[in-house]
This record gives C-alpha cells, sequence and structure tokens, in this order.
C-alpha cells in the first residue's frame, strides 16, 4: 500500500462533505487562477488547469466563478491577485509532523495567522527542513469507487505507470510518481474512468498511530488551519485505527 495513509483518504471525505462551501470555493478559485497564470488560460494545454477545473467542478463551484477564475489567472481579465506560495513547517501535539501549503497575496498575514493558530491549538512553528525529510511527493488520483471494477482499473493505471490502487470506503486513490499523474489520469479517462481529483501531493514516508484522544486534538489544529484564508492544503504524518476514525467522523 505504498503512498497511502488514512489521513489522506479523511481529507478527500471532510472536502467533500464540507458545509463550509465559501471557504471551499475560495481555495478552488485559488487554485484555477494559480494553475492559469503558470501554464495558461487553455485547459486543454494545460494539464494543470485542467485538474484545478475538473475538481472545481466536482466540488459544484458554479461555471461563472470557474471562468472568471481562469480569466483572472490568464490575465484575460483584471482583478487577479498576485498570490505567492509558501510552504511551513510546524508540529501538532504529540510531536506530528505538519506541512502547510499556502497561497497568499500578504506573506506576513498568512505568517502570523499559522503561528497564531499553531500555538493556540498545542503547537508549534518548525525550522524548514525539520518536518518535510519525512514526506514524499507523489501523484495522486482519487476515483469514485461506485460502479468501478478495481481489476480493471488497477490494469489500466498500472500499464500507464501507477505505483499502486488502493480501496477505502467509496473511493479508490492511485499513487504515481508526480512526473507520471497527468499519464494515469489520461489513461484511465481513454478507458471510461470518471475522476474526482488528479494533484501533486506529498505522503509521509513514517506515521504515528494515535489513539482518539491525541487524533482529535490532531484533527482540531488542523481544521482551525484550515479555516484560515491563505492555507491551502495540509499535509501529516498520523494515522489512527479504523475505530479511532469513525469517532473521528461523529465529532
Amino acid at each position: 500500500m505504498s503512498g497511502h495513509s488514512k489521513w489522506a483518504t479523511t481529507k478527500h471525505k471532510k472536502a467533500a462533505i464540507d458545509a463550509k462551501r465559501g471557504k471551499l470555493f475560495a481555495k478552488l478559485v485559488k487554485n484555477i487562477e494559480i494553475a492559469a497564470r503558470n501554464g495558461g488560460g487553455d485547459p486543454d494545454g494545460n494539464p494543470a488547469l485542467y485538474d484545478a477545473i475538473t475538481k472545481a467542478k466536482k466540488n459544484s463551484l458554479p461555471a461563472d466563478n470557474i471562468t472568471r477564475a481562469v480569466k483572472r489567472g490568464s490575465g484575460e481579465e483584471a482583478g487577479g491577485a498576485n498570490y505567492e506560495e509558501i510552504t511551513y513547517e510546524g508540529y501538532a501535539p504529540g510531536g506530528i509532523g505538519l506541512i502547510i501549503n499556502c497561497l497568499t497575496d500578504n506573506r506576513n498575514r498568512a505568517a502570523a495567522d499559522v503561528r497564531s493558530t499553531l500555538s493556540k491549538n498545542g503547537g508549534s512553528l518548525a525550522e524548514n527542513g525539520s518536518v518535510s525529510f519525512n514526506f514524499e511527493r507523489k501523484g495522486q488520483i482519487v476515483v469514485p469507487a461506485d460502479g468501478v471494477d478495481f481489476d480493471k482499473l488497477f490494469e489500466v493505471a498500472a500499464e500507464a505507470g501507477a505505483d499502486d490502487v488502493v480501496e477505502e470506503d467509496d473511493v479508490f486513490t492511485i499513487t504515481t510518481a508526480p512526473s507520471d499523474v497527468v499519464a494515469v489520469r489520461k489513461a484511465i479517462q481513454d478507458a471510461g474512468f470518471d475522476y474526482d481529483s488528479a494533484e501533486s501531493t506529498l505522503i509521509p514516508l513514517n506515521e504515528v498511530e494515535l489513539d482518539f484522544e491525541a487524533a482529535s486534538k490532531v484533527n482540531r489544529l488542523i481544521d482551525a488551519l484550515d479555516e484560515l484564508d491563505d492555507v491551502q492544503d495540509i499535509f501529516a504524518n498520523w494515522t489512527a485505527s479504523d475505530e479511532v476514525m469513525a469517532q473521528l467522523d461523529e465529532e
């Protein structure tokens, strides 16, 4: 099960059922703007933009919002923010490592908000490199499991260069080398499979298993960080039993 963790599945589930649509939509719009700025406004020639738009559509971002975000990012329309990508490393309670990715137009605000949120929830900032050494960059494609033949999906993904396919709950998670994520995504599409997201991610090399009390503290900190306007994604090296994960879902 290389490249898979229960925390990664939990992140996907939380995004899928996130009631705070305003927060989720703002992050999706930022993704689209950055992708359009970096690679142009044509999704057919910009795989990162194609995948950002697909993810936005899967999360019900209105079409007008998507169109305007592409235009702002590509410079076709005024009003696009000059977002800067910043990564912070930190610790959650129990020494759990965190990688916090931000897209911000105000570096000082982002740093202050991240530092304050960590401190208020039993965490702390870490020196660069002290956490990231324990994470490996991978490509990750999430496929809804409903009606999907696992063996066929595995065969198509493996032939296209995927490292692994794992089933958990209602999704299949395909892990690839970062450079192979687009090729694998195209292969599964050509074979008739739908997908929810295809993106670069960070996978922990070593995970710490937590009991319910410790996992709840870490989860609360991650939720607080996720509420920050500048925070785009969070990666952590914790896991827990199925029973603990079920308890967290009920909180």
